[in-house]
């Protein structure tokens, strides 16, 4: 269950962070307030995962989920260069992440 609330926690990083460009500052009403709640959610949800989990993994699978999924949203929604560079960093993100999990019981 701390694995899903975890993954949760990191799509709704992603959707904080996405909302927050929205924002155009927090000049934006509706985006704003949407900003707000999607950070508190993802920061319950971490703080729930983190009652099993232990603190290094869950942090970085929390913000590695949070960097490759703001990094793709970019890419697909609001059309950011998908350069060599950029996709070869989001892969070793996505690297680390696969190996944080596998180490962890």
């Amino acid at each position: 269950m701390a694995w899903i609330m975890l993954i949760l926690a990191g799509i709704f990083e992603v959707v904080w962070a996405y909302s927050m460009k929205l924002s155009d500052g927090f000049s934006k009403l509706i985006p704003s307030i949407i900003t707000l709640i999607f950070m508190i959610l993802s920061f319950v949800l971490l703080a729930y995962a983190m009652r099993t989990l232990p603190l290094g993994t869950a942090y970085t699978i929390w913000t590695g989920i949070g960097a490759v999924g703001s990094f793709l949203v970019g890419i697909f929604i609001l059309g950011e260069p998908a350069s060599a560079m950029r996709m070869l960093a989001a892969v070793l993100i996505i690297s680390g992440l696969v190996l944080m999990k596998v180490s962890s019981s």
